[in-house]
């Protein structure tokens, strides 16, 4: 099994790379394969809603998002960790996933996802619920933990010293990877839940 983790700090190995090598050290341990993906750094532009992604299943701007997406469509969970500004994530990860969670026409039913955020002090929880959005519209169970899934520190290495935090993301990764287990022993016994309606969408204006 495989979890493709996105870190979406600037940071290479600040507060939110430790939240996620923590995560990584369980996976270890539960015979999970782990991918990390270093986003925050990048120069990646916002989606333009032009619509090309519907007509050739690929963002019409070639750069991580494609490289990314066949990495998305194999793995078994996904881990997006950001860091807080303004109560808000980091806004190249989100030009990021926005765009790979619209051009990507796979399936992404019962991938499990899990979202990490690394603050200073405020915003935790409003950028965690802002990460989980992108799981919830697209058919995937959200892992959770012993608290929401959050690790405090300022200056890089900081959050080295938040003990709850740190248990925070052993917990968050030992759950996932049960989450992610049980789904697969599922998927041989049951398959998918079946669709057995058409996609109804609504339009407030007509």
């Amino acid at each position: 099994m495989k979890v493709l983790m996105i870190n979406g700090s600037p940071h290479k190995e600040g507060n939110t790379y430790i939240a996620l090598h923590e995560m990584e050290k369980v996976f270890g341990q539960e015979q999970i394969e782990t991918e990390l993906i270093h986003v925050g750094n990048k120069d990646i532009r916002g989606c333009v809603a032009c619509g090309v992604c519907h007509k050739k299943g690929a963002c019409t701007f070639d750069d991580l998002v494609n490289e990314t997406a066949p990495k998305f469509e194999a793995c078994d969970g996904l881990v997006i960790a950001s860091p807080v500004y303004y109560a808000s994530a980091n806004a190249t990860l989100i030009a990021f996933l926005d765009r790979l969670f619209y051009s990507t026409p796979f399936d992404k039913t019962m991938k499990v996802g899990a979202s990490v955020v690394a603050a200073r002090r405020g915003g935790l929880s409003a950028t965690f619920d802002e990460l989980n959005k992108y799981f919830t519209i697209s058919g995937m169970p959200v892992a959770s933990s012993q608290y929401w899934n959050s690790i405090h520190g300022r200056t890089p290495g900081e959050a080295l010293q938040d003990a709850e935090g740190l248990q925070t993301m052993r917990t968050l990764a030992r759950n996932m990877a049960f989450l992610m287990k049980s789904i697969k022993l599922g998927k041989e016994a049951y398959g998918l839940p079946e669709i057995p309606e058409e996609h109804q969408m609504t339009n407030f204006i007509r």
